[in-house]
């Protein structure tokens, strides 16, 4: 059997099947950073994202993560020219819920007509039929939760939706969604220096729901001069954040992390941390920053 991990290095992440249906290589990509500033907009160097978003795929990353808010619009453009169409094995997950005003502005939007809309409109920029996850990109506060899952549900029901996930949840909401229609992901903050939402990583880990950390990449103060971090990164001739996707991969099987970058360099360093094995001291002893 050929070895491909070479020309496919985000395979060394392992794989994971959403849903139990959908695998996926763990190691992603999260396409937020491609828009122009304050995700709003197109890049400046539009050939560039599209550039990268190809070598990504070239890498071996097959879970692709976006949003209609992105932009809005921008990123979905953005991977219909870069990959359209699709390879298979590629999975490309996106959201809805979020309004935007302008620059780094966000309201979120539950109406289940909104959500339908836009599920409508991801489907139309995309180039495709179904979407194999939808995640609802925040619960909008004003609308009862039912009935904001019960429309994904719907859009399910019908075809166009292969898997429902949810983003920035507690444990509660994720039960209560569940209540209304099968949850196989959530999309929390969450990386080395921000644990915020480790008990519901702890649940995701124990029902087998996929955990997908956006910002994963952020190392805070533990990867200054001198710090733990940084010398056990040193000492693998690796970055701190390499170590901290190693990290979170090794955290638990269920993680999906999808760091984002505009650079062709910068991804290309984010998926050798892959193939980064830490040994059991080294993991406690990263787990052990706070």
């Amino acid at each position: 059997m050929t070895d491909t991990s070479s020309q496919k290095p985000a395979a060394a992440s392992g794989t994971f099947a959403i849903g139990g249906d959908l695998s996926v290589d763990r190691l992603g990509f999260g396409t937020m950073q491609l828009t122009g500033p304050g995700v709003w907009g197109e890049p400046a160097d539009r050939a560039g994202a599209i550039a990268v978003l190809r070598r990504a795929v070239e890498l071996g990353v097959t879970l692709i993560d976006t949003a209609d808010a992105y932009g809005p619009f921008v990123t979905d453009g953005l991977i219909r020219e870069a990959l359209h169409p699709y390879a298979e094995g590629v999975t490309i997950a996106t959201k809805v819920g979020f309004t935007r005003q302008g620059p780094n502005e966000w309201i979120p939007v539950g109406r289940p007509e909104y959500l339908r809309q836009q599920t409508e409109l991801n489907l139309r920029h995309l180039g495709v039929d179904r979407i194999d996850l939808l995640q609802l990109h925040r619960i909008d506060p004003k609308v009862p939760l039912e009935e904001q899952i019960g429309e994904l549900k719907a859009l399910q029901d019908e075809g166009k939706v292969r898997h429902i996930g949810l983003s920035e949840v507690s444990i509660d909401e994720v039960e209560a969604a569940s209540a209304v229609a099968p949850i196989v992901s959530v999309q929390n903050l969450f990386n080395i220096s921000n644990r915020k939402s480790e008990a519901l990583l702890d649940h995701a880990t124990a029902e087998g729901i996929a955990f997908i950390p956006w910002f994963p990449l952020a190392t805070g103060k533990l990867s200054g001069e001198g710090s733990p971090l940084a010398e056990l990164a040193a000492r693998h001739g690796v970055t701190p954040s390499q170590l901290a996707l190693a990290w979170l991969l090794r955290r638990s099987p269920v993680m999906l992390p999808i760091p984002g970058t505009k650079s062709v360099g910068h991804l290309e360093e984010n998926v050798a941390a892959a193939a980064i094995e830490l040994s059991d001291e080294e993991f406690a002893e990263l787990d052990a920053l706070k």
